[in-house]
């Protein structure tokens, strides 16, 4: 178990290294409308951003599972 907890931290580690290696790159060798296009107008908090659609979009999933088992626990008690 614990060979797995540290796998999975060294995977994680990898790729954010990855991507914040990716993001420099694209950002040091590519035209402004070029960046612009593929980060957005705000390219210093493109990793913020993304975490933050991630966490909504898991919150929102999140909310509609919970409101449908909420209906069908209410369903089956009344």
């Amino acid at each position: 178990m614990f060979k797995r907890i540290v796998w999975i931290g060294v995977g994680v580690a990898i790729g954010v290294i990855a991507v914040s290696k990716a993001q420099a790159y694209v950002k040091a060798n590519t035209p402004d409308k070029a960046r612009q296009f593929l980060l957005g107008p705000d390219q210093e908090n493109v990793a913020f951003r993304t975490l933050g659609g991630l966490i909504d979009e898991f919150n929102a999933a999140r909310r509609t599972r919970e409101d449908e088992l909420n209906k069908r626990y209410i369903e089956r008690a009344g």
